[in-house]
């Protein structure tokens, strides 16, 4: 394998072989971390959103028209949109997918407060879905209850998925 110079600082004067035995770990390092194949972390986060839509179906279907059902899916919403997040970026961190999906649900719930969106909102029913119809407070703290269910949750996924990596 071919030598390739590194500064090291301080551990180039303690001796050459460490040196670059060192050097050659970290450039053959590298190399495996470009080749990585990020299929498992997005088959992982697919099925996780899967099961995220599926449980949010379950619990709707068996409290109908409740308190309960309205903020569990909420949450479930956050979670969600880290699942989703992970999908689109599964170098991401189960925190930072939780934060960025937690950003996203605050803001919808925000936009809500515009009379444009209500008016969008009673036209299309997709528009409804994405993006609600009337502004709610309690929203904001079952999101954020959402966004700490998705890091708790997510993090053994990507944990597994990405080794050595510093999250």
């Amino acid at each position: 394998m071919a030598e390739v110079p590194v500064n090291t600082g301080d551990r180039a004067a303690q001796g050459g072989a460490a040196v670059r035995g060192a050097a050659a770990a970290g450039v053959h390092g590298a190399a495996a971390v470009r080749g990585r194949s990020w299929v498992r972390p997005r088959l992982l986060a697919a099925l996780a959103a899967l099961v995220t839509i599926g449980l949010a179906l379950c619990v709707r279907a068996l409290w109908p028209a409740t308190d309960f059902a309205k903020y569990t899916g909420d949450a479930l919403y956050t979670v969600l949109l880290a699942c989703l997040c992970l999908l689109l970026a599964p170098a991401l961190a189960a925190r930072r997918a939780a934060a960025v999906a937690l950003a996203l649900s605050w803001a919808v719930e925000l936009v809500q407060l515009w009379p444009d969106v209500a008016l969008l909102s009673a036209r299309h029913a997709l528009a409804r879905y994405v993006l609600g119809s009337t502004f709610n407070a309690p929203d904001l703290f079952w999101y954020a209850a959402g966004a700490a269910l998705a890091a708790t949750v997510l993090a053994p996924l990507t944990a597994v998925t990405t080794p050595g990596k510093p999250r």
